[in-house]
């Protein structure tokens, strides 16, 4: 074990703490998305509070397809406010790049 490594894993929110109670304590749990602030009346939406409560540390944030789908079109000042709060809430934020395929390439 190295411990300068951390690994991650980021199951759908609904697996995260069944996840979390099948894996040794080494692997830390995330969740693949989180809202821009505190909950409110945003159908299906995770706020940052509700993942902290159920003891997941991570949360990673600005995938390629919620920025580049057109019913969600998530800007870059949208995933900003998202990974902001959730640092303000304490969750650890693993920020994607948001690259559509063509440009990885």
């Amino acid at each position: 074990s190295d411990a300068n490594v951390d690994v991650m894993i980021a199951p759908s929110s609904l697996h995260a703490t069944m996840t979390r109670s099948l894996l040794p304590d080494v692997y830390q749990i995330g969740v693949q998305n989180c809202w821009t602030g505190k909950g409110g009346a945003f159908t299906g939406e995770s706020s940052a509070e509700m993942i902290k409560d159920l003891g997941i540390d991570w949360v990673i944030i600005g995938h390629s397809e919620r920025r580049h789908l057109p019913i969600l079109k998530e800007s870059d000042e949208t995933i900003a406010q998202k990974v902001a709060y959730a640092l303000e809430k304490g969750l650890k934020v693993m920020p994607c790049i948001g690259e559509l395929l063509e440009e990885r390439e």
